[in-house]
């Protein structure tokens, strides 16, 4: 549990905060107050993001929330973290259950895709100004990644003018280790010029808890015809991108992979491109 999730319990009260002029900033002087409790925090900042209506509870809205807190240590520490709360106006709460379902409601709700996510550095495929933008974020050593993928960038790679198909590296540094040098290795390399980077990194085979730097990129080298070392990993550019994309996926919520976003929103089902027409 986060440091700022301990700080409130399952649903609270609204009801001292009828004087804010707006919803939003009635959740945002709730939470701020409440998190201000904690002596820990030397200061504490809330924006609400956005606001999605719920289909399920009539009245009832998701907050999406940008928090952002100092703690108060020798050197003060930032905490910034984006989160869902739920209210009506009256109550709020951290989560939602479909009692039919026992979905969480959370998993339903994630931030829109805003232009600025839309880098150009990140567009491996298609035309910036195609019909369609694809956004994916993966592991190349996700079991799940390998089997969607390389098929799906296939498939938009066929048609430029269809689809702009966005990459942002998400590497599972705790499931899968090498494939933080993977991905370092792959922006070096894409860096250089070098071209179809990404279709490669999926016919890579190596053990996904493999820790020696110096095998992983002899094996990246073979498979992509390169000659990156580690050296060329670490230059600040490199871990610039892989900071970029790092973010991205903090400002969207990606918990996991490989996770799609199609036109700006989320698809869960990850083949809104194959009913493309």
């Amino acid at each position: 549990m986060s440091l700022m999730l301990k700080l409130l319990s399952t649903i609270l009260l609204l009801s001292s905060f009828v004087y804010a002029s707006t919803a939003r900033e009635k959740i945002e002087d709730f939470l701020e107050d409440k998190f201000s409790e904690n002596p820990k925090l030397k200061s504490v900042n809330v924006k609400v993001d956005d606001v999605v209506p719920l289909k399920q509870l009539p009245n009832w809205n998701a907050y999406i929330v940008d928090v952002t807190a100092i703690l108060k240590r020798k050197v003060n520490q930032r905490i910034n973290q984006k989160m869902i709360w739920f209210s009506n106006g009256q109550m709020i709460t951290k989560d939602l259950t479909d009692i039919n379902t026992g979905e969480s409601l959370t998993e339903r709700v994630k931030p829109k895709v805003k232009a600025k996510h839309y880098a150009k550095e990140n567009l491996i495929y298609g035309n910036a100004n195609a019909k369609h933008k694809v956004i994916i974020f993966s592991d190349p050593l996700c079991p799940f990644c390998r089997g969607f993928v390389p098929r799906a960038i296939a498939k938009m790679k066929q048609e430029p003018q269809k689809f702009a198909l966005y990459y942002y590296h998400f590497p599972l540094a705790r499931l899968h280790p090498a494939s933080v040098v993977l991905v370092k290795a792959a922006v070096a390399a894409e860096q250089k010029g070098v071209k179809h980077v990404i279709p490669k990194l999926y016919n890579i085979k190596i053990d996904p808890h493999e820790k020696n730097v110096k095998k992983i990129l002899d094996v990246f080298n073979k498979a992509e015809g390169t000659n990156i070392t580690v050296k060329d990993i670490n230059q600040h550019e490199v871990l610039k991108q892989l900071q970029h994309d790092k973010q991205v996926a903090n400002d969207l919520m990606v918990g996991g992979t490989p996770t799609v976003y199609f036109d700006g929103v989320i698809d869960n089902t990850k083949k809104k491109y194959l009913k493309v027409k």
